[in-house]
C-alpha cells in the first residue's frame, strides 16, 4: 500500500494530502513518528520514496499523469506556479509562521520548539494575512478561482496554508467576501474531507472549521 508520512497542521503536509486526493492515488496516510524529520514523504507501491511538497508534486505528475494538477493552457499554468510558489514561500514566511506555528505546538505542524506564543508576531500575521485575502479576493473575482477555469496546483496550495489557519479561527472570513466564496468552494472538493475531519488531540478547531455553509 503507498503512503503518505505527514504532520496533521503543516501546511506542506496539507497540500500533499489534497494532491494525492485529487489524483484519487489510494493511500494510507501516517502521521510522522519524529516531527523533526522533513514532511511529507510519499512512499509509492515500488518503494519509491518522494520526500518533500516538490518532489512529491514532481512524482505525482510523472508517475500519475491522469487528472493533471496543473492547467494545460500554459498562460494558466504560468499563473498556477506563481500562486503555488507564493504560497509555500511569501505566505508561508510571512503569514503561517507567524500565526500558526505561535499557536501550534511542533508535533503537528514541524515548527521550531514549543513556546509561549508571541502576539506582536501573530498580529504581525494578522496584518499581513489580510492583505493576502485582498489579493485572492481581485483574483477569484477576476477569473473565479486564482489562476484559471477550474482549481489547480496554486489554488490547493493556498487552500492548504488557509485551512491550517481555519483550524485556529485566524481567518477574517467576514471582511473577504470574495476570498471566503473562493475557499468555500475549495473546501467542498472531496479532497478536503480528510482535512476537515483533523482533530488535535486537547486543541479543537474553530466551531465552523468543517462547515461548507460558514
Amino acid at each position: 500500500m503507498r503512503r503518505l508520512i505527514h504532520l496533521m497542521l503543516s501546511p506542506s503536509c496539507r497540500l500533499a494530502r489534497l494532491l494525492v486526493a485529487e489524483k484519487r492515488v489510494a493511500c494510507d496516510p501516517a502521521h510522522a513518528e519524529d516531527a523533526r524529520n522533513p514532511m511529507p514523504i510519499f512512499i509509492d507501491l515500488d518503494g519509491t520514496r518522494a520526500e518533500g511538497i516538490w518532489a512529491i508534486v514532481d512524482h505525482l505528475e510523472s508517475n500519475y499523469p491522469d487528472r493533471p494538477l496543473a492547467p494545460e493552457d500554459p498562460g494558466e499554468r504560468r499563473a498556477s506556479l506563481r500562486w503555488l510558489d507564493w504560497a509555500m514561500g511569501p505566505f508561508h514566511e510571512q503569514v503561517t509562521q507567524r500565526i500558526l506555528y505561535e499557536k501550534a505546538g511542533q508535533r503537528f505542524t514541524g515548527a521550531p520548539g514549543r513556546r509561549a506564543p508571541d502576539m506582536n508576531i501573530v498580529r504581525t500575521g494578522r496584518d499581513e494575512l489580510r492583505l493576502a485575502l485582498a489579493a485572492i479576493g481581485r483574483a477569484m473575482e477576476a477569473g473565479g478561482n486564482l489562476s484559471g477555469r477550474a482549481p489547480a496546483l496554486g489554488d490547493l496550495a493556498v487552500a492548504a496554508h488557509l485551512s491550517a489557519l481555519d483550524y485556529f479561527g485566524e481567518v477574517p472570513w467576514s471582511e473577504f467576501a470574495a476570498a471566503n466564496e473562493w475557499y468555500v468552494r475549495m473546501k467542498s472538493r472531496p479532497s478536503f474531507r480528510s482535512i476537515l475531519a483533523d482533530r488535535v488531540p486537547g486543541q479543537p478547531p474553530a466551531s465552523h472549521y468543517a462547515e461548507l455553509d460558514f
